[in-house]
């Protein structure tokens, strides 16, 4: 992979990893200190995220460093879920599934970028401050799991639920990423507003299935998410949210695409759903 990324690209891939490095020092302290006690495994591995980041921060200049701490911070929050999920009791087991889920999301935002379209590459990339709304949301998602881990903690060991969760999230993602990749260049996180020469109408892979698949995979990992820890509350919000805005956000980046290709958006919008229920998009009145 290493051959076909860019700088920035390979620059995320080994912080990340070192991010990840921190699971093996935490089984390393088993290994080699035999340390039994679980927090002082979990302070080891603090104590190498603490170092790593005054490594990366030393190491690189500022712009490369904003890349650098998103990526290894995102690679550390893999780990934890991890050891979250594996040494925690049964009902704080899916946050640490939702842990490794967040991370790996945010982080090949940022790669699949780095492939497809390395023009557009920035920090804002890896879409960790997508927006305020965005924040709030996995907040309240976090309120709401602790507080019925807190009273109805049978409600988060249902092993089925997690696993319904996991899949729904992995189908989203993986939609997403394969849309990223069929649209290459033509992919961005920004709606343009402005066709460049090399802007191009795709219509074939995924995009021959649904006129939108990033957006519906992304839709569907959202709520694969409040699947995985079974809050109720929070997925009944984050459906009627997430339809919401993808809504809004097809309606304006149909209206560019229709500028761009104008009767050739057309005969593909007659031809291909949006792929979400009931969006039509934007349509031109005959």
């Amino acid at each position: 992979m290493a051959t076909v990324l860019c700088y920035e690209g390979r620059l995320s891939l080994y912080c990340f990893l070192g991010g990840m490095a921190s699971l093996l020092v935490f089984y390393g302290a088993a290994a080699f200190l035999h340390e039994e006690s679980i927090w002082t495994k979990v302070a080891l591995s603090v104590g190498y995220y603490i170092s790593l980041n005054i490594i990366i921060r030393i190491r690189y200049n500022p712009r490369d460093y904003q890349i650098a701490v998103r990526a290894a911070f995102l690679g550390t929050v893999l780990s934890a879920g991890v050891v979250v999920f594996l040494y925690t009791q049964d009902q704080y087991k899916s946050f640490g599934i939702y842990a490794t889920l967040m991370a790996l999301f945010h982080y090949t935002e940022y790669l699949g970028i780095a492939i497809c379209n390395p023009k557009t590459l920035s920090p804002d990339s890896f879409i960790l401050n997508h927006s305020v709304h965005y924040a709030l949301a996995a907040a309240a998602s976090w309120v709401e799991y602790f507080v019925e881990t807190h009273y109805f903690p049978e409600i988060k060991t249902y092993k089925l639920v997690w696993v319904a969760g996991v899949l729904l999230c992995l189908a989203g993602e993986s939609l997403r990423k394969v849309a990223m990749i069929t649209a290459s260049k033509n992919f961005s996180h920004i709606v343009q507003f402005e066709r460049h020469n090399e802007h191009e109408l795709v219509t074939h892979g995924v995009y021959g299935w649904m006129r939108h698949p990033s957006y519906v995979g992304w839709f569907y990992w959202s709520i694969g998410t409040q699947i995985t820890l079974a809050n109720p509350v929070c997925f009944v919000i984050y459906a009627i949210a997430s339809w919401k805005f993808f809504h809004d956000r097809i309606l304006m980046e149909e209206i560019t695409l229709l500028n761009f290709f104008g009767e050739e958006y057309i005969e593909y919008q007659e031809r291909v759903s949006s792929g979400l229920p009931f969006i039509r998009g934007f349509r031109v009145e005959p």
